[in-house]
């Protein structure tokens, strides 16, 4: 069966269109990696349920006790870090200054770094990149026509990456490049999806992106940014446009006092990165649960946000303790929580006008992270103009 189907543009009304929604999200999962979350889904009436030396996390805050209190090798085969440096290089020539792999003092230095870029101040200077590009991609919707939200997103994530590192090249073609090296590590490192000659495959997307920003061995955490920003961004953007068309949010995302709240429901909703691959690096413990040394850990972050649980709703959103463990805890919170939460922010405002409709989604089986390939809108009513 193929995987693009084409949608009636009618949107379901109350509760059927929160089960829409619903419905319509998981296809991300399901097409991917089909056998990898109905285990998971399976096992999430557990808060931690060990199957060997795997440990499945889906409590909350078990999942908060194993990343603020548990030692963990960053560097460990099957982990974040050890994919990240797959998509920098190949494993006997690995590049430094990854911030996923680093603790202490490196790891300190390198996310001061990020502040000043992705701080308040920062964040504002990127809003000038990619607004004039919303209203831009956007305005076919006022004339009937349709736009693919994906590739809406890949350009507006590679003119990010392209303005935080200084690149000249095509926002287009850098969003490629991050997108491929994200999906050949994941193919080389992570569990349960090894193929033949990845680790290769890894190092070459990798060369080609370095290539595309103009970075070396000593600018790998450019590179880096480069691929987690890409990479979330896809798959986070599409993805909350088609919960607020499936579940008639748009009225929340008009709303300048909900906009903000509804934002950060749907990045808890839609966890960009739905699963936390780690490793123990000493014996301890995980919700009650022993683990020991070389444990792997499974860190199921749309359990532990209750995504599978209950819907965006910026009226009675999640506690803020919860919803924003899908940017991590501790030391090691993504750097990058308030430029996606801005981001997102701005392209529900953008949309909430026309009240877009979803025509066609395709899910993407190949990328990194759970995502569309295409998603496909267009407006549901016409725009009124001044």
């Amino acid at each position: 069966m193929s995987a693009a189907v084409r949608q009636d543009p009618v949107p379901a009304a109350g509760g059927t269109g929160v089960a829409r929604a619903r419905r319509r999200d998981r296809q991300v999962y399901l097409r991917s990696h089909p056998v990898l979350f109905a285990l998971l889904a399976a096992a999430r009436r557990r808060p931690v349920l060990r199957i060997g030396r795997t440990l499945l996390v889906h409590d909350a805050d078990a999942y908060r006790e194993v990343l603020t209190r548990l030692p963990l090798d960053r560097t460990a085969a099957g982990t974040t870090g050890a994919a990240a440096r797959s998509a920098l290089g190949p494993a006997e020539q690995p590049y430094g200054g990854m911030l996923f792999d680093q603790e202490g003092d490196e790891h300190r230095s390198g996310r001061r770094g990020l502040a000043r870029d992705l701080g308040a101040f920062g964040v504002e200077r990127l809003r000038a990149v990619w607004q004039p590009l919303l209203v831009r991609r956007l305005e076919p919707l006022a004339t009937g026509e349709e736009v693919d939200l994906v590739a809406l997103a890949r350009e507006l994530s590679g003119s990010v990456v392209c303005a935080l590192t200084g690149s000249g090249a095509s926002p287009s073609a850098v969003a490629a490049a991050a997108a491929d090296a994200a999906a050949a590590s994941v193919r080389s490192e992570l569990p349960g999806l090894p193929r033949r000659g990845a680790r290769a495959e890894a190092a070459q997307a990798a060369a080609r992106l370095r290539q595309l920003l103009g970075t070396v061995g000593d600018d790998a955490l450019s590179t880096m940014v480069a691929v987690a920003a890409v990479n979330t961004t896809v798959a986070a953007l599409p993805r909350a446009a088609a919960w607020c068309a499936d579940a008639q949010l748009w009225d929340q995302a008009a709303d300048d006092a909900l906009r903000g709240p509804l934002a950060d429901e749907l990045l808890r909703i839609t966890a960009a990165s739905p699963l936390l691959p780690r490793v123990a690096a000493a014996n301890g413990a995980a919700g009650g649960c022993p683990v020991r040394a070389g444990d792997r850990l499974l860190l199921v972050t749309r359990h532990a946000v209750g995504a599978h649980r209950s819907a965006p709703d910026a009226r009675r959103p999640a506690a803020p303790d919860v919803a924003h463990l899908v940017f991590g805890a501790g030391p090691h919170t993504c750097p990058g929580a308030r430029l996606a939460r801005v981001q997102l922010a701005d392209v529900l405002q953008a949309l909430a006008p026309y009240r877009p409709v979803v025509v066609r989604a395709e899910a993407d089986r190949r990328a990194a992270l759970p995502s569309w390939r295409t998603l496909t809108v267009r407006a549901g009513r016409p725009l009124l103009r001044a």
